[in-house]
């Protein structure tokens, strides 16, 4: 049987895949419902990235959330991209965990946090960071278990990073 090596592309040719993805950005077959994948490059304003990326963790699509913190992070001014990638792998690392990786979600939940701690920068644009660092390690410390994405979603502003209600 032959296999094909043609990939995906977008409308610029850019290898992408196509396939449809569910709400923890896993591959589902071709023509299957998937969930609406996040447009790439969208330039936002810092509090619509946090709004936009806050109404995605709400729903439990913390991989559609790093994606929103990546455009921040590929765009944005290098004075901010520590907070942007770091935002971005706690996102990422809530989807690990939520799919049952525990050792990669761990492993994103550090780094974000490493990267948080590096962005010594100002405006964080009320993201509460110390209170999403208490929050991802306090994640982490429970993983191996079972763990919901929407039900852990952190609050991104506020007094502190709490779980969403």
């Amino acid at each position: 049987m032959e296999t094909s090596s043609r990939r995906d592309r977008d409308a610029e040719g850019r290898a992408r895949n196509a396939r449809p993805r569910d709400g923890l950005g896993r591959p589902l077959p071709y023509g299957a419902a998937g969930v609406e994948r996040q447009p790439e490059g969208v330039s936002r304003t810092p509090d619509e990235t946090v709004r936009e990326a806050q109404r995605l963790l709400d729903a439990g699509m913390p991989f559609h959330a790093h994606e929103v913190f990546e455009d921040a992070w590929k765009s944005g001014p290098e004075s901010e991209r520590e907070l942007w990638r770091g935002l971005a792998q706690l996102a990422v690392g809530l989807t690990h965990a939520a799919r049952g990786n525990a050792k990669g979600g761990a492993v994103l939940l550090a780094r974000g946090v490493d990267s948080l701690g590096r962005y010594g920068g100002i405006p964080a644009y009320g993201v509460d960071l110390a209170g999403l660092v208490a929050w991802a390690r306090e994640l982490a410390g429970r993983l191996p278990g079972p763990v919901d994405a929407r039900a852990e979603a952190p609050r991104l502003t506020g007094s502190s990073a709490s779980f969403s209600p």
